[in-house]
């Protein structure tokens, strides 16, 4: 049985004020916990008996087997999946310089007020598909170590680095002739732009799109068409799907 006390340790959890306090997140679900254990080890590790019984030495400060229901108390999740575990937020020693050489060297992506929780996860998944390994987010930007986004990545967040960070600064340091990409609806058609395989791309807030200030620092502004182009259409792309498609892009010039 597990006590009370641990059962409040991870529903405080939730909480971007008690991730910050205790250094800690949750994962659930075998794909995104088994991920993240080949990483780092678990504090604390709460399963059924049906996935203990599957699993041999596992690398974890604690580990407690559950009735399905405990797991249910604790769950963020609807329909939860035998196990779930706290890590420690990683500890990212980037400063400024760092994230410049970052940008200099290799494609990196970066979130400007991109909010919901769904979409920064999938996007963190879409990053670690493409071989993209950092990802830079805005203040403004939802915690990467959420509950939620922490589902969504399904274990990309144990390759991606995340690092939050003032955008408008970082742009503003980067090297001379790093390209800064964004995309908007009065930019020039993705797939007649020159593309490098290096720098920012910076993808914008769901309702607003990229913020005055990072506008006006892009080097390459960028549109994705729509199909067939004199066609009445949606009024825009979902931020996580755009990420998709751009990505695709952009790695589809290394062998062209």
């Amino acid at each position: 049985m597990i006590g009370k006390k641990r059962m409040k340790i991870v529903r405080q959890l939730e909480s971007k004020k008690h991730r910050l306090e205790t250094g800690l997140f949750v994962a659930e679900g075998p794909k995104v916990v088994g991920d993240l254990l080949a990483y780092s080890p678990a504090v604390m590790l709460v399963c059924t008996q049906t996935w203990a019984s599957s699993h041999g030495n596992v690398p974890a400060e604690e580990m407690l087997v559950v009735s399905e229901d405990e797991l249910r108390q604790m769950s963020f999740l609807q329909h939860p999946q035998q196990v779930l575990a706290t890590f420690r937020i990683p500890e990212h020693e980037v400063n400024l310089e760092q994230s410049i050489a970052r940008a200099a060297n290799r494609l990196c992506l970066a979130l400007d007020g991109v909010q919901d929780p769904g979409n920064v996860g999938t996007i963190i998944r879409i990053a670690d598909w493409f071989g993209i390994d950092t990802v830079f987010c805005s203040p403004d930007t939802a915690d990467a170590y959420s509950p939620k986004v922490v589902q969504a990545t399904m274990g990309s967040i144990a390759r991606v680095t995340v690092i939050p960070t003032d955008l408008a600064l970082l742009i503003d340091h980067l090297a001379e002739g790093t390209p800064v990409y964004g995309t908007l609806l009065d930019g020039v058609n993705i797939y007649e732009s020159p593309l490098s395989q290096q720098g920012l791309l910076v993808m914008g807030n769901e309702g607003n799109g990229l913020s005055d200030a990072i506008r006006s620092r892009l080097t390459h502004r960028l549109f994705i068409p729509p199909y067939p182009s004199r066609q009445d259409t949606a009024e825009s792309l979902n931020v996580a799907i755009a990420t998709a498609v751009c990505c695709a892009e952009f790695r589809r010039r290394v062998n062209h």
